[in-house]
C-alpha cells in the first residue's frame, strides 16, 4: 500500500571545505507533504540540494535537524533497509555477473522467501516491466533503456511503499529518455507507488509529475503542479529555470491592470498604483503580425527549429523579446530587419511578487 511522506523543517549542513569552522547549507528548512500514490519531482540545477534531500529521505544522509515521516512513523533514526523505500539510481547499479532474473530477485533472496513466492513476484514484475523475454540475458546483452528497466524492476519487486529516483535517465540518449519517462510514469501510476523523483531536466519534470518542487541553493522556491509553476512562477528563478521567458517591466495602474509602455494589460498585482512590477511573458504567448498589434518591433534574429521558429525581436523602450511561432514550415520565416507588430496574450501574463 502506498504511503504518505512528510518533510518538516528539514535541514542539512556540512562543514565548509573552503572556510574552516563554517558550514554549508545543502538543504534549508524544507517542508513538503507527499500524498499516497503521488509522484513529486525535485527539480533544480546542480548543487541546489535536491539529491541531498532525496538521500535524507532514503536514509543515506542524516538530517542536521527536522523530521522525515512515512505516514505517522518518524524515519530519522530508521536504517535505510528498514524504511520500506527503494531507490532507482542514475548508474543502474545492476550486477554484471548476474542474469536479469537474478538481478531482479537479489533483494528477495535476502528476505529468505520460498522459491514459489520469489518466482511469482519476480515473474509479475518482469511482465509489468516488459522484461520476461530477457530474463536469462546478462546485462551486457541489454541496451541502456533495458538496463534501466532492470534497475526499476529490482526496486519495485520489493513492493516498497515509497519509490525514490535519483536522476535515473541522465545516462540515456534524448530519444530513449523520452520513451523511458513515459514508461516510468505509466508504471508508477499503475502500481500506485508514492514516488519522489530527482532531475535537473525541466521537460522530464513537467511530463511525469503530479507536482514539482523547484529548488535553488538549498531552498524550496515553489511547489505546484507543472501548469502552476510554468504559468504562475513564484520567482524569476523559477520562471527562468522552467522554460524560457521575457521579463518586461510595467507600472501598476490599479489592482487588476498594469501599463506596459502605454498599453493597458489585465494583470492582477499586489503592488500600489505607480509601482514597478516585472512581468513574466512566455515566448509562445506573443503573436506577431505584419499589419497590426500592441507594439511595433524589428526582427533581429530568426531561427528555424522544425516545429517552431524562434525569433529575437526588439521593441523600442522594452528591449529584446524571444518569440516562438509554431508551424513555421507552413507560415514561412520572417527576415532579420523586418518591421512587424507584437501582441502579448493577456491571459498568459503574470506579475512576479515583490
Amino acid at each position: 500500500m502506498a504511503e504518505s511522506v512528510h518533510i518538516h523543517n528539514l535541514e542539512k549542513r556540512f562543514a565548509s571545505p573552503d572556510a574552516p569552522g563554517q558550514e554549508v547549507h545543502a538543504v534549508r528548512n524544507a517542508n513538503l507533504e507527499v500524498t499516497p500514490g503521488e509522484l513529486v519531482t525535485l527539480l533544480g540545477p546542480s548543487g541546489c540540494g535536491k539529491t541531498t534531500l532525496l538521500r535524507m529521505i532514503a536514509g543515506f544522509e542524516e538530517p542536521t535537524s527536522g523530521d522525515i515521516l512515512f505516514g505517522e512513523r518518524r524515519m530519522n533514526d530508521v536504517a535505510p533497509n528498514r524504511r520500506d523505500a527503494a531507490m532507482v539510481f542514475q548508474s543502474y547499479a545492476i550486477f554484471p555477473h548476474l542474469s536479469v532474473y537474478e538481478n531482479v530477485v537479489f533483494g528477495l533472496r535476502l528476505q529468505k522467501l520460498s522459491d514459489a513466492e520469489l518466482k511469482a513476484r519476480a515473474d509479475k514484475v518482469l511482465a509489468v516491466s516488459g522484461l520476461t523475454s530477457m530474463a536469462n540475458r546478462s546485462p551486457n546483452q541489454l541496451s541502456g533503456g533495458q538496463q534501466q528497466r532492470v534497475a526499476l524492476a529490482r526496486a519495485i519487486v520489493m513492493e516498497p511503499k515509497v519509490l525514490l529516483f535519483d536522476e535515473p535517465l541522465s545516462n540515456l540518449d534524448a530519444k530513449l529518455r523520452d520513451q523511458m519517462r513515459v514508461e516510468i510514469r505509466d508504471l508508477q501510476q499503475r502500481l500506485g507507488i508514492t514516488s519522489l523523483y530527482v532531475t535537473h531536466d525541466q521537460i522530464e519534470a513537467m511530463s511525469i509529475s503530479d507536482r514539482i518542487v523547484v529548488m535553488n541553493s538549498g531552498n524550496i522556491e515553489q511547489i505546484g503542479t507543472p501548469r502552476e509553476v510554468y504559468a504562475r512562477p513564484a520567482s524569476r528563478f523559477v520562471a527562468e529555470f522552467i522554460g524560457k521567458a521575457n521579463f518586461p517591466e510595467a507600472i501598476v495602474a490599479d489592482a487588476q491592470t498594469v501599463d506596459l509602455r502605454g498599453v493597458k494589460l489585465p494583470v492582477p498585482t499586489s503592488g500600489n498604483v505607480g509601482d514597478k512590477v516585472t512581468l513574466v511573458l512566455r515566448p509562445e504567448a506573443i503573436a506577431l503580425s505584419a499589419t497590426e498589434g500592441d507594439f511595433a518591433a524589428t526582427v533581429r534574429r530568426a531561427m528555424f527549429l522544425g516545429n517552431v521558429a524562434e525569433y529575437l525581436i526588439e521593441i523600442e523602450g522594452l528591449g529584446e523579446w524571444l518569440v516562438d511561432v509554431p508551424n513555421p514550415g507552413e507560415k514561412g520565416l520572417l527576415d532579420p530587419g523586418q518591421q512587424i507588430f507584437a501582441s502579448p496574450s493577456h491571459s498568459s501574463l503574470h506579475a512576479l511578487r515583490g
